[in-house]
């Protein structure tokens, strides 16, 4: 499976995040948005994406930029982790049901693990993938990077 291609109208959502409110990909529209995927709650490097997310929640609104922790956990999962993370700004979203279907909208979805990989997906404020990276399974993706591309400064 390949990932969506850069400059594809990104396939609009609507799911539950770990507040139990509806998210939806159209209500951004205005915004960019960072789709950052990790493949399951409650592992190391998952964690630690997720908390990068929300330590640089001023960072993301000062860039205009809705950040959103996508994996395909359900979304009590997802509730209960956030507060064990101490998440309070970073919506949480989850791809439950249908499983896996939004990664696999975005070309994403590993159906050897069931899970989605470990990507960044940024949609421009028109509603277009502008930027994409999928990671391997194991690695950290660099929050600076995902900074520096959302200022326009990227390499």
């Amino acid at each position: 499976m390949e990932p969506i291609a850069v400059g594809t109208e990104a396939p609009d959502f609507t799911v539950k995040d770990n507040k139990n409110q509806n998210i939806s990909l159209s209500a951004y529209r205005g915004k960019k948005v960072l789709l950052s995927w990790h493949p399951l709650a409650w592992t190391p490097v998952c964690t630690d994406q997720m908390r990068a997310l929300e330590s640089n929640w001023q960072n993301f609104k000062n860039l205009n930029t809705i950040p959103l922790g996508f994996s395909v956990d359900p979304q009590p999962c997802k509730e209960i982790w956030a507060k064990a993370l101490l998440i309070e700004n970073v919506s949480l979203p989850t791809d439950f049901w249908p499983h896996g279907k939004i990664a696999r909208d975005y070309g994403i979805f590993n159906e050897s693990n069931g899970v989605s990989e470990r990507a960044n997906i940024i949609i421009d404020e028109n509603g277009k993938v502008m930027w994409l990276k999928v990671y391997p399974s194991g690695e950290l993706p660099d929050i600076n990077e995902v900074l520096q591309v959302l200022s326009g400064n990227q390499s």
